[in-house]
Protein backbone atom coordinates (compact mmCIF):
# COMPACT_ATOMS: atom_id res chain seq x y z
CA UNK A 1 0.00 0.00 0.00
CA UNK A 2 1.04 3.63 -0.38
CA UNK A 3 0.48 5.84 2.63
CA UNK A 4 -0.50 9.48 2.23
CA UNK A 5 1.89 12.03 3.75
CA UNK A 6 0.81 15.33 2.20
CA UNK A 7 -0.03 17.02 5.52
CA UNK A 8 3.15 15.71 7.15
CA UNK A 9 5.20 17.17 4.32
CA UNK A 10 3.50 20.56 4.64
CA UNK A 11 3.92 20.71 8.40
CA UNK A 12 7.54 19.59 8.28
CA UNK A 13 8.32 22.17 5.59
CA UNK A 14 6.97 24.86 7.93
CA UNK A 15 8.89 23.38 10.87
CA UNK A 16 12.18 23.74 9.03
CA UNK A 17 11.77 27.51 9.02
CA UNK A 18 11.02 27.49 12.75
CA UNK A 19 13.41 24.92 14.26
CA UNK A 20 16.91 23.74 13.27
CA UNK A 21 16.33 20.90 10.82
CA UNK A 22 12.61 21.12 11.58
CA UNK A 23 12.92 19.09 14.79
CA UNK A 24 13.60 19.43 18.50
CA UNK A 25 15.71 16.27 18.62
CA UNK A 26 17.82 14.97 15.71
CA UNK A 27 16.59 11.38 16.06
CA UNK A 28 13.25 12.54 14.64
CA UNK A 29 14.64 14.02 11.44
CA UNK A 30 14.79 10.81 9.35
CA UNK A 31 18.33 11.82 8.40
CA UNK A 32 19.48 8.20 8.33
CA UNK A 33 16.64 6.93 6.17
CA UNK A 34 15.81 9.91 3.95
CA UNK A 35 12.41 11.33 3.20
CA UNK A 36 10.08 13.45 5.29
CA UNK A 37 9.24 12.53 8.90
CA UNK A 38 5.65 11.63 9.66
CA UNK A 39 3.99 14.17 11.94
CA UNK A 40 2.12 12.33 14.68
CA UNK A 41 -1.32 13.41 15.81
CA UNK A 42 -2.17 10.94 18.57
CA UNK A 43 -1.51 7.53 20.08
CA UNK A 44 -3.76 4.74 21.34
CA UNK A 45 -2.43 1.51 22.83
CA UNK A 46 0.05 -0.02 20.39
CA UNK A 47 -0.81 2.41 17.59
CA UNK A 48 0.01 5.93 16.49
CA UNK A 49 -1.94 8.02 14.01
CA UNK A 50 -0.32 10.73 11.91
CA UNK A 51 -1.86 13.98 10.68
CA UNK A 52 -2.76 12.32 7.37
CA UNK A 53 -4.85 9.72 9.20
CA UNK A 54 -2.46 6.79 8.75
CA UNK A 55 -2.60 4.15 11.50
CA UNK A 56 0.75 2.50 12.27
CA UNK A 57 1.85 -0.20 14.70
CA UNK A 58 4.26 1.70 16.92
CA UNK A 59 7.58 0.12 17.89
CA UNK A 60 9.22 3.38 18.96
CA UNK A 61 6.84 3.92 21.86
CA UNK A 62 8.29 7.41 22.44
CA UNK A 63 11.78 5.79 22.35
CA UNK A 64 10.88 3.42 25.17
CA UNK A 65 8.71 5.03 27.86
CA UNK A 66 5.33 3.71 26.76
CA UNK A 67 5.79 0.17 28.04
CA UNK A 68 2.06 0.03 28.82
CA UNK A 69 1.12 1.53 25.45
CA UNK A 70 -0.24 4.98 24.69
CA UNK A 71 -2.99 6.46 26.90
CA UNK A 72 -3.07 3.65 29.45
CA UNK A 73 -6.19 4.26 31.61
CA UNK A 74 -4.41 4.15 34.99
CA UNK A 75 -1.77 6.62 33.83
CA UNK A 76 -4.33 8.93 32.26
CA UNK A 77 -6.41 8.96 35.45
CA UNK A 78 -3.38 9.73 37.61
CA UNK A 79 -2.31 12.61 35.36
CA UNK A 80 -5.83 14.03 35.16
CA UNK A 81 -6.10 14.03 38.96
CA UNK A 82 -2.73 15.76 39.32
CA UNK A 83 -3.70 18.39 36.74
CA UNK A 84 -6.61 19.56 38.89
CA UNK A 85 -4.12 20.64 41.57
CA UNK A 86 -1.79 22.70 39.39
CA UNK A 87 1.20 22.25 37.11
CA UNK A 88 4.26 23.18 39.15
CA UNK A 89 5.11 24.71 42.52
CA UNK A 90 8.89 24.74 42.92
CA UNK A 91 8.31 23.27 46.36
CA UNK A 92 8.07 19.75 47.85
CA UNK A 93 5.02 17.60 47.02
CA UNK A 94 3.93 14.19 48.27
CA UNK A 95 4.10 12.90 44.69
CA UNK A 96 7.90 13.15 44.81
CA UNK A 97 7.96 10.86 47.85
CA UNK A 98 5.65 8.37 46.17
CA UNK A 99 7.77 8.05 43.03
CA UNK A 100 11.02 7.95 45.01
CA UNK A 101 9.65 5.15 47.21
CA UNK A 102 8.62 3.12 44.18
CA UNK A 103 12.06 3.48 42.60
CA UNK A 104 13.88 2.54 45.80
CA UNK A 105 11.62 -0.48 46.34
CA UNK A 106 12.19 -1.72 42.80
CA UNK A 107 15.90 -1.10 42.18
CA UNK A 108 17.97 -3.01 44.71
CA UNK A 109 21.09 -0.83 44.38
CA UNK A 110 19.23 2.43 45.03
CA UNK A 111 19.00 3.53 48.67
CA UNK A 112 18.38 7.21 47.93
CA UNK A 113 17.30 8.90 44.71
CA UNK A 114 17.21 12.40 43.23
CA UNK A 115 14.59 13.29 40.60
CA UNK A 116 15.60 15.45 37.64
CA UNK A 117 14.06 16.43 34.30
CA UNK A 118 15.67 14.12 31.76
CA UNK A 119 18.04 11.23 31.23
CA UNK A 120 20.73 13.71 30.18
CA UNK A 121 20.41 15.52 33.51
CA UNK A 122 20.58 12.20 35.32
CA UNK A 123 23.85 11.12 33.67
CA UNK A 124 25.37 14.59 33.94
CA UNK A 125 24.59 14.66 37.65
CA UNK A 126 25.78 11.10 38.25
CA UNK A 127 29.23 11.73 36.75
CA UNK A 128 29.58 14.98 38.71
CA UNK A 129 28.67 13.07 41.86
CA UNK A 130 31.17 10.31 41.04
CA UNK A 131 33.91 12.91 40.66
CA UNK A 132 32.86 14.75 43.80
CA UNK A 133 32.64 11.58 45.88
CA UNK A 134 35.97 10.10 44.76
CA UNK A 135 37.93 13.32 44.31
CA UNK A 136 39.07 12.05 40.90
CA UNK A 137 38.62 13.38 37.36
CA UNK A 138 38.51 10.59 34.76
CA UNK A 139 35.26 9.00 33.57
CA UNK A 140 35.35 5.84 31.46
CA UNK A 141 32.71 5.38 28.75
CA UNK A 142 32.36 3.04 25.79
CA UNK A 143 32.24 3.81 22.08
CA UNK A 144 28.65 3.63 20.84
CA UNK A 145 27.10 4.16 24.27
CA UNK A 146 25.01 7.33 24.39
CA UNK A 147 24.42 9.05 27.72
CA UNK A 148 22.66 12.20 26.62
CA UNK A 149 24.17 15.39 25.25
CA UNK A 150 26.52 16.04 28.16
CA UNK A 151 29.71 17.65 26.79
CA UNK A 152 32.14 15.29 28.50
CA UNK A 153 30.16 12.22 27.38
CA UNK A 154 29.37 13.30 23.81
CA UNK A 155 32.45 11.58 22.45
CA UNK A 156 32.21 8.34 20.47
CA UNK A 157 28.48 8.39 21.16
CA UNK A 158 25.88 6.27 19.39
CA UNK A 159 22.26 7.06 18.56
CA UNK A 160 21.66 10.46 16.95
CA UNK A 161 25.33 11.32 16.95
CA UNK A 162 26.21 8.18 15.02
CA UNK A 163 23.24 8.58 12.71
CA UNK A 164 24.37 12.08 11.76
CA UNK A 165 28.04 11.09 11.51
CA UNK A 166 29.08 13.56 14.23
CA UNK A 167 30.25 11.35 17.09
CA UNK A 168 32.28 14.32 18.36
CA UNK A 169 30.05 17.37 18.24
CA UNK A 170 31.34 20.83 17.36
CA UNK A 171 31.21 22.88 20.52
CA UNK A 172 32.56 20.07 22.70
CA UNK A 173 36.01 21.34 23.61
CA UNK A 174 39.15 19.28 24.04
CA UNK A 175 39.33 20.54 27.61
CA UNK A 176 35.84 19.26 28.37
CA UNK A 177 36.45 15.80 27.01
CA UNK A 178 40.08 15.30 28.06
CA UNK A 179 39.00 13.54 31.25
CA UNK A 180 36.81 11.05 29.35
CA UNK A 181 38.47 7.73 28.53
CA UNK A 182 36.80 5.86 25.65
CA UNK A 183 37.01 2.07 25.53
CA UNK A 184 35.51 -0.70 23.38
CA UNK A 185 32.29 -2.28 24.62
CA UNK A 186 32.60 -5.96 25.56
CA UNK A 187 36.43 -5.81 25.57
CA UNK A 188 37.39 -6.87 29.09
CA UNK A 189 41.14 -6.69 28.47
CA UNK A 190 40.89 -3.02 27.51
CA UNK A 191 39.10 -2.35 30.79
CA UNK A 192 41.80 -4.12 32.80
CA UNK A 193 44.56 -2.25 30.98
CA UNK A 194 42.83 1.10 31.53
CA UNK A 195 42.63 0.50 35.25
CA UNK A 196 46.24 -0.69 35.41
CA UNK A 197 47.35 2.56 33.78
CA UNK A 198 44.86 5.08 35.18
CA UNK A 199 43.10 3.38 38.09
CA UNK A 200 44.00 6.01 40.70
CA UNK A 201 42.57 8.75 38.43
CA UNK A 202 39.30 7.05 37.44
CA UNK A 203 36.23 8.41 39.24
CA UNK A 204 33.74 6.11 37.58
CA UNK A 205 32.68 3.95 34.68
CA UNK A 206 29.36 4.71 32.96
CA UNK A 207 27.84 2.31 30.46
CA UNK A 208 24.59 0.90 29.09
CA UNK A 209 24.03 -2.59 30.59
CA UNK A 210 22.17 -3.42 27.40
CA UNK A 211 23.04 -0.96 24.67
CA UNK A 212 20.16 0.65 22.83
CA UNK A 213 22.02 3.46 21.12
CA UNK A 214 24.09 1.55 18.58
CA UNK A 215 21.28 -0.93 18.19
CA UNK A 216 20.58 -3.59 20.79
CA UNK A 217 23.98 -4.90 21.90
CA UNK A 218 24.27 -7.41 24.73
CA UNK A 219 27.13 -7.41 27.26
CA UNK A 220 29.20 -10.51 27.94
CA UNK A 221 29.17 -11.75 31.53
CA UNK A 222 32.98 -11.50 31.71
CA UNK A 223 32.77 -7.86 30.62
CA UNK A 224 30.22 -7.05 33.32
CA UNK A 225 32.18 -8.82 36.04
CA UNK A 226 35.40 -7.13 34.94
CA UNK A 227 33.76 -3.72 35.27
CA UNK A 228 32.55 -4.54 38.76
CA UNK A 229 35.85 -6.05 39.89
CA UNK A 230 38.03 -3.25 38.51
CA UNK A 231 35.93 -0.41 39.89
CA UNK A 232 35.69 -2.05 43.31
CA UNK A 233 39.43 -2.69 43.49
CA UNK A 234 40.34 0.87 42.47
CA UNK A 235 37.72 2.73 44.49
CA UNK A 236 35.95 4.01 41.36
CA UNK A 237 32.16 4.00 41.02
CA UNK A 238 30.27 1.77 38.60
CA UNK A 239 27.36 3.65 36.99
CA UNK A 240 24.61 1.74 35.19
CA UNK A 241 22.90 3.97 32.65
CA UNK A 242 19.44 2.40 32.82
CA UNK A 243 17.61 5.33 31.24
CA UNK A 244 16.50 2.91 28.53
CA UNK A 245 16.61 -0.45 30.33
CA UNK A 246 15.23 0.57 33.72
CA UNK A 247 11.79 -1.03 34.30
CA UNK A 248 11.91 -2.10 30.63
CA UNK A 249 13.81 -5.40 30.88
CA UNK A 250 12.63 -6.24 34.39
CA UNK A 251 11.00 -4.34 37.24
CA UNK A 252 14.43 -4.05 38.84
CA UNK A 253 16.14 -3.18 35.56
CA UNK A 254 19.04 -4.81 33.75
CA UNK A 255 20.98 -5.07 37.01
CA UNK A 256 18.31 -7.49 38.26
CA UNK A 257 18.80 -9.68 35.18
CA UNK A 258 22.60 -9.63 35.18
CA UNK A 259 23.05 -9.93 38.94
CA UNK A 260 25.60 -7.09 39.06
CA UNK A 261 25.12 -4.31 41.62
CA UNK A 262 26.25 -0.83 40.53
CA UNK A 263 27.12 2.05 42.83
CA UNK A 264 24.94 4.54 40.95
CA UNK A 265 22.04 4.09 38.52
CA UNK A 266 20.56 6.61 36.10
CA UNK A 267 16.92 6.29 35.08
CA UNK A 268 14.46 7.99 32.74
CA UNK A 269 11.82 7.22 30.12
CA UNK A 270 9.54 4.66 31.85
CA UNK A 271 10.12 6.40 35.21
CA UNK A 272 8.03 9.27 33.82
CA UNK A 273 5.40 7.17 32.06
CA UNK A 274 5.83 9.35 28.97
CA UNK A 275 6.31 12.67 30.77
CA UNK A 276 9.74 14.39 30.85
CA UNK A 277 11.63 13.12 33.89
CA UNK A 278 14.86 11.44 34.94
CA UNK A 279 16.41 10.15 38.14
CA UNK A 280 19.71 9.01 39.56
CA UNK A 281 20.29 7.07 42.73
CA UNK A 282 22.52 4.68 44.58
CA UNK A 283 24.15 3.99 47.92
CA UNK A 284 23.10 6.42 50.63
CA UNK A 285 26.70 7.30 51.57
CA UNK A 286 27.31 8.41 47.97
CA UNK A 287 24.00 10.20 47.47
CA UNK A 288 24.45 12.13 50.73
CA UNK A 289 27.26 14.08 49.02
CA UNK A 290 24.62 15.97 47.00
CA UNK A 291 23.60 19.48 48.10
CA UNK A 292 22.02 20.24 50.55
CA UNK A 293 23.09 17.07 52.41
CA UNK A 294 26.59 17.42 50.96
CA UNK A 295 28.55 19.79 48.72
CA UNK A 296 28.07 18.41 45.18
CA UNK A 297 25.78 20.89 43.43
CA UNK A 298 22.73 19.85 41.44
CA UNK A 299 19.42 21.68 41.19
CA UNK A 300 16.37 22.10 38.96
CA UNK A 301 13.30 24.32 39.20
CA UNK A 302 11.04 21.70 37.60
CA UNK A 303 12.71 18.61 39.10
CA UNK A 304 10.08 16.33 40.62
CA UNK A 305 7.33 17.99 38.59
CA UNK A 306 4.00 16.82 40.04
CA UNK A 307 2.45 15.87 36.70
CA UNK A 308 5.50 13.84 35.68
CA UNK A 309 5.62 12.18 39.11
CA UNK A 310 1.94 11.25 38.81
CA UNK A 311 2.47 9.64 35.40
CA UNK A 312 5.59 7.84 36.56
CA UNK A 313 4.10 6.54 39.79
CA UNK A 314 1.02 5.23 38.02
CA UNK A 315 3.20 3.43 35.47
CA UNK A 316 5.45 1.84 38.08
CA UNK A 317 2.50 0.75 40.22
CA UNK A 318 0.93 -0.92 37.20
CA UNK A 319 4.20 -2.68 36.37
CA UNK A 320 4.52 -3.83 39.99
CA UNK A 321 0.93 -4.93 40.55
CA UNK A 322 0.20 -6.35 37.10
CA UNK A 323 3.63 -7.25 35.74
CA UNK A 324 3.62 -7.62 31.95
CA UNK A 325 7.14 -9.01 31.67
CA UNK A 326 6.25 -12.60 30.79
CA UNK A 327 3.83 -11.39 28.13
CA UNK A 328 6.47 -8.99 26.81
CA UNK A 329 9.04 -11.80 26.68
CA UNK A 330 6.71 -14.07 24.71
CA UNK A 331 5.64 -11.38 22.25
CA UNK A 332 9.19 -10.13 21.76
CA UNK A 333 10.58 -13.64 21.24
CA UNK A 334 7.94 -14.26 18.58
CA UNK A 335 8.76 -11.00 16.82
CA UNK A 336 12.53 -11.52 16.95
CA UNK A 337 12.25 -15.09 15.69
CA UNK A 338 9.89 -14.02 12.91
CA UNK A 339 12.19 -11.21 11.77
CA UNK A 340 15.22 -13.50 11.76
CA UNK A 341 13.37 -16.15 9.77
CA UNK A 342 12.12 -13.54 7.32
CA UNK A 343 15.68 -12.29 6.78
CA UNK A 344 17.03 -15.79 6.24
CA UNK A 345 14.23 -16.71 3.83
CA UNK A 346 14.97 -13.61 1.76
CA UNK A 347 18.70 -14.24 1.70
CA UNK A 348 19.47 -11.03 3.61
CA UNK A 349 22.61 -10.94 5.76
CA UNK A 350 20.92 -9.86 8.97
CA UNK A 351 21.03 -10.69 12.66
CA UNK A 352 18.36 -9.91 15.24
CA UNK A 353 19.61 -9.16 18.75
CA UNK A 354 17.19 -8.97 21.66
CA UNK A 355 16.95 -8.71 25.41
CA UNK A 356 13.40 -8.77 26.73
CA UNK A 357 11.21 -6.28 24.90
CA UNK A 358 13.98 -4.35 23.13
CA UNK A 359 15.64 -5.56 19.95
CA UNK A 360 17.33 -4.55 16.69
CA UNK A 361 17.51 -6.15 13.26
CA UNK A 362 21.04 -5.39 12.08
CA UNK A 363 21.79 -5.46 8.37
CA UNK A 364 25.00 -7.23 9.32
CA UNK A 365 25.65 -10.99 9.57
CA UNK A 366 26.49 -10.58 13.25
CA UNK A 367 27.04 -10.98 16.02
CA UNK A 368 27.24 -7.29 16.89
CA UNK A 369 29.20 -6.88 20.12
CA UNK A 370 30.61 -3.35 19.92
CA UNK A 371 30.44 -0.11 17.93
CA UNK A 372 33.03 -1.32 15.41
CA UNK A 373 30.70 -4.23 14.55
CA UNK A 374 27.56 -2.09 14.43
CA UNK A 375 29.19 0.47 12.15
CA UNK A 376 29.65 -2.21 9.45
CA UNK A 377 25.86 -2.52 9.03
CA UNK A 378 24.33 -1.73 5.64
CA UNK A 379 22.52 1.49 6.56
CA UNK A 380 21.27 2.11 3.01
CA UNK A 381 19.51 -1.23 3.01
CA UNK A 382 18.11 -0.47 6.45
CA UNK A 383 16.64 2.75 5.03
CA UNK A 384 14.82 0.80 2.32
CA UNK A 385 13.59 -1.66 4.92
CA UNK A 386 12.37 1.20 7.14
CA UNK A 387 10.29 2.81 4.40
CA UNK A 388 8.97 -0.55 3.22
CA UNK A 389 7.70 -1.23 6.74
CA UNK A 390 6.11 2.24 6.91
CA UNK A 391 4.25 1.45 3.67
CA UNK A 392 3.01 -1.72 5.37
CA UNK A 393 1.74 0.17 8.42
CA UNK A 394 4.65 -0.52 10.79
CA UNK A 395 6.51 2.35 12.47
CA UNK A 396 10.12 1.49 13.40
CA UNK A 397 13.02 3.57 14.75
CA UNK A 398 14.39 5.67 11.88
CA UNK A 399 17.99 4.56 12.38
CA UNK A 400 19.90 1.29 12.18
CA UNK A 401 21.48 2.33 15.47
CA UNK A 402 18.35 2.34 17.62
CA UNK A 403 16.45 -0.41 19.38
CA UNK A 404 12.74 -1.03 18.83
CA UNK A 405 10.38 -1.63 21.74
CA UNK A 406 7.43 -3.95 22.27
CA UNK A 407 4.73 -2.74 24.66
CA UNK A 408 2.17 -4.54 26.76
CA UNK A 409 -0.47 -3.16 24.38
CA UNK A 410 0.87 -5.08 21.37
CA UNK A 411 -1.21 -8.14 20.52
CA UNK A 412 -0.33 -11.39 18.79
CA UNK A 413 -2.12 -10.03 15.75
CA UNK A 414 0.14 -6.93 15.77
CA UNK A 415 3.23 -9.10 16.01
CA UNK A 416 2.11 -11.38 13.17
CA UNK A 417 1.18 -8.40 11.00
CA UNK A 418 4.67 -7.03 11.57
CA UNK A 419 6.34 -10.34 10.69
CA UNK A 420 4.23 -10.66 7.54
CA UNK A 421 5.22 -7.12 6.53
CA UNK A 422 8.89 -7.92 7.10
CA UNK A 423 8.64 -11.04 4.93
CA UNK A 424 7.31 -8.94 2.05
CA UNK A 425 9.72 -6.03 2.52
CA UNK A 426 12.90 -8.05 3.04
CA UNK A 427 12.15 -10.10 -0.07
CA UNK A 428 11.97 -6.93 -2.15
CA UNK A 429 14.98 -4.89 -1.05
Amino acid sequence: MKISSEKSQQIFAAAQSLMPGGVNSPARAFGAVGGTPLVIDRGEGAYIYDVDGNQLIDYIQSWGPMILGHKHPAVMESVETALTKGFSFGAPTVGENELAELIIEAVASVEKVRLVNSGTEATMSAIRLARGFTGRDVIVKFAGNYHGHVDSLLVAAGSSAATLAVPDSPGVTAGTSQDTLILTYNHSEEVRQAFEQHGDRIAGVIFEPVVGNMGCVIPDHEFLQTLRDCTTASGALLIFDEVMTGFRLAYGGAQQIWGITPDLTTLGKIVGGGMPIGAYGGRADIMNHILPAGKVFQAGTLSGNPIACAAGSATLRELRDNPPYQQLEEMSLKLASGLQQAAEASGQQCCVQRVGSMMTIFFHPGPVKCWEDAAKSDTEKFGRYFWGMIENGVYLPCSQYEALFVSAAHTEKDIQTTIDAAVNVLAGI
